[in-house]
């Protein structure tokens, strides 16, 4: 078994969501004796940069043109990364929100591997995945939350939550769990990310 786990916080060991999802790693190793954890910090790896170069080498590969050795480099760490996402078994993501999304290293992880015949596949007519991972569990970290009361005219943070599950579900994980910390900037942030580390480690019993 084999466990991709995606770090977005560059706050280590003072981040919310990298806590939980260390509690729920601890629990899975239990769970399942073995385990390979794959750990994608999205700060510390050397993601290529996205850039008109790189589109540009995409848009070769797609009318099969020659590429140029530069051209050929970003590929291939594109395909490493890639590689990553099909070697896994499961996915585990902390997503800590930022100004209402999310990091924006996270983003960029997501623009460099999903790519056509890579994580996802398309005929002219409609898209399909190329994964086949049967669930994947999301932490998602928030400091503040939308409470009863609140501004009625605060539409909530369901859109961050929505687009990772869809991108989730697009590249092939059938079943898209995911656990909610609300609360990290204030004075009940203790106790919210404690519960939600005893949470995450329940979690881990049928993942």
């Amino acid at each position: 078994m084999r466990l991709l786990n995606i770090v977005s916080s560059p706050r280590g060991p003072a981040s919310a969501s990298v806590a939980v999802a260390e509690a729920f790693i601890d629990a899975y190793r239990k769970a399942r004796p073995g385990l390979e954890v794959d750990t994608l910090d999205v700060w510390n790896e050397d993601l290529p940069e996205f850039d008109s170069l790189a589109i540009g080498a995409k848009y070769k590969q797609v009318s099969k043109a020659r590429l140029t050795g530069y051209e050929l480099s970003v590929w291939a760490r594109i395909e490493t990364l890639a590689r990553r996402f099909k070697e896994a078994d499961r996915i585990l993501l902390g997503v800590p929100m930022w100004n209402f999304g999310y990091p924006y290293k996270l983003k960029q992880l997501i623009d460099l591997v999903s790519q056509r015949g890579r994580l996802f596949s398309f005929d002219g007519v409609a898209y399909g995945p190329l994964l086949e991972i049967p669930r994947a569990l999301v932490v998602h970290v928030r400091g503040q939350s939308v409470d009863e009361g609140a501004d009625a005219s605060n539409p909530g943070f369901a859109h961050q939550a929505d687009y990772i599950q869809f991108w989730l579900k697009f590249i092939g994980v059938r079943e898209v769990r995911s656990l909610t910390v609300e609360h990290t900037w204030d004075a009940r942030a203790p106790a919210t990310i404690e519960q939600a580390r005893a949470r995450a480690a329940e979690m881990a019993a049928d993942f």
